[in-house]
């Protein structure tokens, strides 16, 4: 079964890295509610993740997650502790943090500030990211650490993103045609034009020309 998880993974992953341009290392965005869970399943979540998909990641959060964490108090100390140790990623609610949730929508939301994956429990926030073309989705469960499957909208974009190369394909087919047809055409002109040779006027046949020989009559003396 873990082989099979980590087979399915990697199969998103590649799919994330080649229509969506992600790259190592992968950043992994995390609230409060997935650091909480990776506490009480006592999963180090960097090292879960990379030997999961195989590759580097980098984890991070925000400010505003921080600062929810702190509003908490002592029932998310510990969430607040391992959240303490990721990179800060840098959001527009600086000065007036807002809640976790709607600080990371909008860092999913801006590819401009990087390629995301997503890490919570939060299901509204999951919701949110699967209507966005791709974000991948982490969650802890039971012990693990899993990446959701693609979600619909990022198949949707795929499909879109592969009948546009079909369509391009296509009509560069009909313009190679177009091209070969049109230099098949001068080709013909050029072959004709060659063709047309002034025709030299034949001379007499050498042997037709021979001179006769002369006959030489032997006549009796007597």
């Amino acid at each position: 079964m873990k082989i099979k998880r980590q087979k399915q993974a990697r199969s998103a992953l590649n799919i994330y890295k080649h229509i969506f341009k992600f790259h190592e290392p992968y950043l992994v965005l995390a609230d409060g509610t997935f650091c909480q869970a990776a506490l009480k399943a006592k999963i180090q979540i960097k090292d879960h993740i990379s030997k999961y998909l195989n590759t580097t990641v980098k984890c991070c959060t925000t400010r505003c997650v921080l600062a929810e964490l702190e509003l908490l108090g002592n029932e998310m100390h510990g969430a607040k502790m391992v959240a303490q140790r990721f990179q800060l990623r840098s959001c527009s609610h600086r000065n007036s943090p807002v809640p976790a949730a709607e600080c990371l929508k909008s860092l999913i939301k801006d590819h401009e500030s990087g390629r995301y994956f997503i890490a919570t429990q939060d299901m509204a926030l999951t919701k949110i990211a699967k209507t966005i073309p791709g974000v991948p989705v982490l969650y802890v469960f039971q012990s693990h650490i899993v990446l959701d499957k693609p979600s619909r909208a990022t198949e949707n974009h795929i499909k879109a993103v592969s009948k546009e190369k079909l369509s391009t394909s296509e009509a560069e087919k009909k313009s190679l045609k177009l091209m070969k047809e049109d230099a098949n055409i001068i080709h013909g002109e050029r072959t004709v034009k060659q063709g047309r040779k002034r025709k030299r006027a034949k001379g007499p046949n050498p042997l037709s020309c021979k001179k006769k020989k002369k006959t030489v009559s032997n006549k009796k003396t007597s």
